[in-house]
């Protein structure tokens, strides 16, 4: 049987290589929200011919935010500071923008004022917080027969946090390398990451629950092991199938969308990862006392 828990420490270190980046890039940079949280206007035009973003930026604003999409870059999807509809401003902007790449529709306008945008973004955040609360405290319910069901709880909640930190630290990274915005769909990914990390991790801690309770092993370490090892080929399996799925829709599904899978994506990888070789391992950290020597030595 593969000695899955005996190499804990090293699955500590791979998770710890993976975050680390993001989280300084969170600490340094932080994450360059959209305009969803931060208020402006986002305006999505269709050209009769290809169009270049430096080129549709020089006309906008040194501030704006510009990407085409299409097969022929016909599509441009401007982010840029608060424009009301019926302005003089828009108006101007507009025969501009016919001046120099001729006739064109308009697919979407939307504006949020600043106040809207830090509103949405603080319930954004308490949601998230609330979400994790509740998992803390039904998780500790589910185990309540076991010896310590806070600690089930608590091991579910980092590797919650581990999952959580690894797609805002991928996201913050995207942020300043290649000005990914933050926008209302990427609470949404957050959330189903959440809820699938943790649906990965009580799956396992239920058939520890069950070894346990059997005494199929003579150590909890053991039993630990031999719980991992029979839930990991259905574990694979199903995070396998959501991934394929999720890949399509990334390079499929549209430029309105692309990166709310692509968070998923990461997130269900990063989910699979903690369930299997974080959250069960910890148990067996906090058995052996290897937790409580670590904030002893610190």
């Amino acid at each position: 049987m593969i000695d899955v828990v005996e190499k804990r420490r090293l699955w500590y270190l791979i998770s710890a290589i993976a975050i680390i980046p993001g989280l300084i890039s969170l600490i340094v940079y932080g994450i360059n929200w959209g305009i969803d949280f931060t208020g402006g206007t986002s305006w999505e035009l269709e050209f009769q011919q290809s169009v270049q973003s430096a080129e549709v930026r020089e006309i906008i604003s040194n501030n704006s935010v510009v990407q085409t999409s299409g097969d022929q870059n016909q599509t441009v999807i401007i982010r840029m500071e608060e424009l009301q509809e019926g302005t003089p401003e828009k108006t101007a902007i507009e025969n501009d923008l016919r001046a120099a790449f001729g006739e064109f529709r308009e697919l979407q306008f939307t504006t949020i004022g600043p106040s809207v945008g830090e509103a949405i973004r603080n319930r954004a955040v308490i949601s998230v917080l609330i979400a994790s609360a509740g998992i803390l405290i039904y998780t500790a319910w589910a185990f309540r027969n076991t010896n310590n069901p806070l600690l089930y709880g608590a091991c579910a909640i980092v590797a919650l946090l581990h999952d959580a930190i690894f797609v805002l630290g991928v996201f913050s990274i995207l942020g300043w390398a290649a000005d990914v915005e933050v926008d209302a769909l990427f609470v949404t990914a957050m959330l189903t990451v959440i809820g699938f990390s943790v649906h990965d991790s009580i799956v396992v801690f239920d058939r520890i629950r069950e070894n346990l309770a059997r005494r199929i092993a003579p150590t909890f370490e053991e039993t630990v092991n031999y719980s991992v090892v029979q839930t990991m080929v259905r574990s694979l399996n199903t995070s396998l199938t959501v991934m394929l799925t999720l890949l399509a829709l990334y390079l499929f599904g549209g430029e309105s969308i692309r990166w709310f899978v692509f968070a998923l994506l990461i997130g269900v990888a990063a989910g699979t990862y903690s369930s299997i070789f974080n959250a069960s391992q910890l148990l067996v950290s906090w058995e052996k006392g290897e937790i409580q020597r670590f904030f002893t030595f610190w």
